[in-house]
């Protein structure tokens, strides 16, 4: 191994926490600052040193990709036999070395069990995702919480279902599981936690077989984890982690930044390194996160650019959502025809069911895209309808995916307090029954839909073209340019987050969003819309003010107050009726991009109204003569005027 290759490039912080070999570290690594070239270099150097042999270092990551990448970077610097693991598979090893063949098989998802459970539910609840039955169950555990304690543990946590059915779930859960012979990713910590406390010559051969210990991603750590932690390290002393608190976003899973925070405290003579300078982002980006900083909170960092200036950040008000996916299709095209590759940029959003909106304009402009760990005929709506449509290939199309739609639980008007899961299943079920209103003219089967379902989404997780991802998802990624879309109240901040804390969190959300962007940032909204608290934080609520952000008008078809016009909010009290009258939501009547172009349009006749982009044959015929006398009333006073 070529010592001197292990400070080359590092700049001075990252040189302290590399040549801290042994002792408490805590390297606090602002987003884009070189912390897993810190780490790896770091590791390397304790065994260039021989301040331990690889044998005796243990690496922990929260993936398995991120445990493959430090592997590769150890290997490309000499350093081969290092362990690293995430935490679940450093527990599944132990337990396996320790306990041999009794572990029990591990379930690849917790969903096979929670099933069964779901389908008992009372039928106001039987519909809900088993996705977000099994996020509770790891929530829960993950706090340690067990069917005993966990309607006492909940404090103002808010369960998917009333809390004492949730209880009632997780009971049956347990049982049935261990029935079962089976644990889950959770039991592999708790069960490794138990072997170390009841097991004395385990802790004693675990501790002389490891001795120094890195954690990545230490803001993310929950209860069980740090528990297994302090088990393995014991009175020792030789740790680094390394971690932002000011990306913690994952607080469903039990995660907090006050491990990383605490460490100081925790260990007084702890080496504490911030790294700041950031690598990613161009001054004027970084500039802009920067001033989310003062409310962050925790362990002030800000960050400092190492390149070259760029373009300002673009905030712009639209006047409602149709024309704010126009023009950042628009600026898509624009980017590609200045030679950006398409797989460069990305679209953020809060919970995939806002990915619609995005994916069809896409689509209909001819640019490929992809979507990110949430593609729409993978999500659970849409393979469950996949599935019980194959079965009726030849029946009318429109007709069958509404009856299959409603029988899979889709509400007229789904209630305010729904889960992320829940909320993106019934936008899915809607959007399938949209689509095949759109699609059928009165003579299109099942299987037409199907195939055109297929020809329309089936390449969207093929790993080409624009990026379509949710904030969580963008984490640990980076792109040139990054588009901030729907930045309104009830998206983000989510509408579910009251807490002081939640609402902290959707804060950070935000400053991870604003950090994936290497070279070019668009923020935008709708002024119909409530604006984000959060634009106000990052100064562009009031365009009077000059802040250093191109600031844009909406396009010029917009009233100038920002208000709705006239036609299009009739139209929209139309809708509303007619979908309480068709016990559908109303997007499925029709989407608010439709009716935009109605209002902008008016038309006269059934032929006028055909030529509207959205207004399908079937449409035409069910709703056409209503929409016309809507906004033939809508104009009857400006022509009498006239």
């Amino acid at each position: 191994m070529d010592a001197n290759g292990v400070f080359a490039g590092l700049n001075v912080e990252q040189r302290r926490a590399v040549e801290a070999v042994s002792g408490p570290v805590c390297i606090l690594a602002g987003a884009g600052s070189g912390k897993t070239t810190t780490i790896t270099r770091r590791i390397a150097n304790q065994v260039a040193t021989g301040a331990f042999p690889t044998s005796a270092i243990l690496a922990v990551t929260f993936t398995d990709k991120a445990a493959g990448e430090m592997r590769d970077r150890l290997t490309r610097l000499g350093v081969v036999g290092i362990a690293a693991r995430t935490f679940h598979a450093a527990a599944l090893a132990q337990l396996h070395y320790f306990a041999g063949d009794g572990v029990g098989d591990v379930l690849p998802s917790k969903a096979l069990i929670l099933k069964q459970s779901a389908n008992s539910l009372p039928r106001a609840f039987r519909f809900r995702p088993v996705g977000d039955l099994a996020t509770e169950v790891e929530w829960a555990k993950n706090r340690r919480l067990t069917p005993e304690t966990y309607l006492d543990g909940l404090g103002d946590h808010e369960p998917p279902i009333p809390p004492d059915l949730m209880g009632k779930v997780f009971h049956q859960y347990e049982r049935r599981k261990e029935a079962q012979r089976r644990i889950d990713f959770e039991d592999l910590l708790e069960l490794a936690i138990r072997l170390f406390d009841q097991d004395r010559s385990a802790v004693e051969t675990f501790r002389e077989r490891y001795r120094a210990f890195t954690v990545d991603e230490y803001q993310d750590v929950n209860l069980l984890q740090q528990t297994l932690l302090e088990q393995w390290l014991g009175e020792r002393r030789d740790l680094c982690v390394v971690g932002d608190d000011y990306q913690s976003i994952y607080s469903f899973t039990g995660a907090t930044p006050e491990y990383l925070l605490a460490v100081p405290r925790r260990f007084p003579d702890a080496t504490v390194v911030r790294l700041e300078p950031n690598y990613r982002s161009t001054p004027e980006i970084l500039a802009f996160a920067n001033r989310l900083v003062p409310k962050l909170g925790g362990a002030r960092k800000v960050l400092t650019p190492a390149r070259p200036a760029g373009p300002e950040p673009i905030a712009r008000a639209h006047p409602d959502l149709a024309s704010e996916v126009a023009s950042l299709v628009r600026e898509v095209g624009a980017l590609d025809r200045d030679g950006l590759a398409f797989e460069q940029m990305a679209v953020l959003y809060r919970i995939n069911s806002q990915s619609e909106d995005f994916e069809e304009a896409l689509s209909r402009a001819g640019i490929p895209y992809q979507v990110r760990g949430g593609a729409f005929l993978s999500r659970p709506a849409a393979r469950q309808m996949l599935r019980v449509l194959g079965r009726s290939a030849g029946a009318p199309a429109a007709e069958t995916v509404r009856a299959t739609a409603q029988a899979q639980g889709l509400l007229a008007v789904p209630p305010d307090g729904l889960g992320e899961e829940e909320m993106t299943r019934q936008s899915d079920l809607g959007r399938l029954v949209r689509l095949a209103e759109e699609f059928d003219d009165g003579t299109c089967t099942v299987a037409d839909f199907l195939a055109d379902l297929d020809e329309r989404f089936g390449a969207e997780s093929q790993g080409r073209g624009v990026n379509l991802l949710t904030y969580h998802r963008a984490k640990g990624l980076e792109f040139e340019v990054v588009f901030l879309p729907r930045l309104e109240e009830g998206l983000l901040p989510f509408k579910r987050a009251r807490t002081r804390e939640a609402l902290a969190e959707e804060r950070r959300l935000l400053y991870v969003g604003l950090t994936r962007a290497k070279s070019r940032l668009h923020i935008t909204w709708c002024a119909a819309s409530e604006p984000s608290r959060f634009l106000a934080e990052l100064g562009v609520e009031r365009p009077a003010e000059p802040v250093g952000v191109e600031w844009l008008a909406g396009e010029p078809a917009a009233p100038t107050n920002g208000e709705p016009s006239p036609a299009f909010a009739a139209l929209r009290a139309w809708r509303l009726e007619r979908a309480r009258t068709d016990t559908v939501p109303a997007y499925v009547v029709f989407h608010d991009s439709t009716l935009q172009k109605i209002a902008a349009r008016g038309p006269k006749t059934l032929g006028e109204l055909a030529k509207v982009p959205g207004v399908g044959p079937a449409k035409l015929e069910r709703y056409g003569d209503e929409l016309l006398r809507v906004l033939a009333r809508e104009n009857a006073p400006c022509q009498s005027e006239q």
